[in-house]
């Protein structure tokens, strides 16, 4: 048995559910303390635990990303968001649209109040966002692929084909810059963007169209012969259950909805989809090559994912003012301190994980 200590990359199945967790964690906050908290953890489980592989430089796009949704949202409550709130910040002209869209005004006074729930509830997409992305860097998207269960296969070959988009759209910003500076193209502004948005799109769609190629030609989701009746079988069971385990989340997330519609339907839906899962792999005839091992750094960053969630929602049902800015009256943000651990437990995968391989390891296997 390899020891812990060896490099190695992590399970990419282990990294999404970590993810998930976190994104599940910061979904039920607004608390701009407890989001740039959570924003440090990701980061710095990302700089700690990525590779030099495509994928790994996405997460810069997303928090561009992050950044453009925080912005936008500020922009759009300033055009037609509903001002409230006590503090008046700039006075502007209010402007009624016509009959056709009679309730909407366009400007208006802004207003402290309003502006900063605004951006609290982009910041909180934002980090949202940075989970995918934090996700998206860390784990190998073709080994996540050879990972999943048969009855997902295609599935996962189409959303393999579509994440990985944003890897190759940060290699392909690189190799078109690159290829500018060689040629003494030192134009840059609108006219850059110009120049490069073009050959970037075209590199990234042939990349991303060769990718489906070869994994088509390699048998990615080829299906065996299945009778009607299994057919029916595991699309009626996973159908079932994806729609269950669907309604659970929100009766978990949900504290105004009935116990019964958190975790029995969770459970009961999670079941349901194994069972399809269990039932449609059978129908699926493929091999895995060096398939990635499960052990404790695995179970460790799950776990950690896990309480990150368990402590948010145990706050949201103990003390949920915590979880939000007091807007009314204005007051300093709070800083529970269940959801504060909680979310530093999400960052210990930056230390209880082994440390990535190298390019120059990965050559001398």
């Amino acid at each position: 048995m390899p020891s812990p200590s060896v490099a190695r990359a992590l399970h990419p199945g282990a990294w999404w559910l970590w993810a998930i967790g976190m994104a599940a964690a910061v979904s039920m906050t607004t608390n701009p303390l407890l989001l740039l908290i959570a924003v440090a953890v990701l980061t710095l489980v990302v700089v700690s635990r990525r590779t030099s592989t495509p994928w790994a430089r996405a997460f810069r796009l997303y928090g561009w990303l992050g950044v453009f949704i925080v912005v936008l949202r500020l922009v759009l409550h300033v055009l037609v968001g509903l001002k409230w709130g006590e503090h008046t910040l700039v006075a502007l002209p209010t402007v009624t649209l016509p009959s056709w869209a009679s309730g909407i005004d366009v400007l208006g006074t802004v207003r402290l109040e309003g502006l900063l729930a605004a951006g609290f509830e982009g910041l909180r997409l934002a980090t949202m966002i940075l989970c995918i992305g934090a996700a998206n860097a860390l784990a190998n998207p073709k080994r996540l692929l050879a990972a999943l269960p048969g009855a997902l296969h295609e599935i996962g070959a189409a959303v393999v084909v579509a994440i990985t988009v944003a890897p190759q759209l940060a290699e392909s910003v690189q190799r078109v810059v690159r290829a500018r500076r060689l040629r003494g193209d030192g134009v840059g502004g609108l006219k850059a963007f110009r120049r490069v948005a073009m050959p970037v799109l075209q590199d990234t769609l042939d990349r991303s169209l060769m990718l489906a190629s070869a994994m088509d030609s390699r048998g990615y989701g080829r299906r065996a012969d299945a009778t009607p009746g299994q057919r029916a079988l595991t699309s009626t069971l996973t159908l079932v259950g994806l729609m269950a385990t669907s309604v659970g989340l929100y009766g978990l997330l949900d504290t105004t909805a009935p116990r019964w519609l958190g975790v029995p339907l969770l459970v009961g839906g999670l079941g349901l989809g194994a069972v399809g899962i269990v039932v449609g792999s059978r129908t699926v005839r493929r091999t895995v090559y060096r398939p990635d091992p499960w052990r404790a750094p695995e179970l460790l960053t799950i776990v950690c994912g896990v309480v990150a969630a368990a402590a948010l929602v145990a706050t949201a049902r103990t003390s949920p003012d915590g979880l939000s800015m007091p807007l009314q009256p204005l007051g300093p943000p709070p800083l529970p301190l269940m959801a504060t651990l909680g979310l530093l437990v999400g960052a210990l995968p930056a230390v209880l994980t082994p440390e990535p391989p190298t390019h120059r390891e990965r050559a001398a296997r």
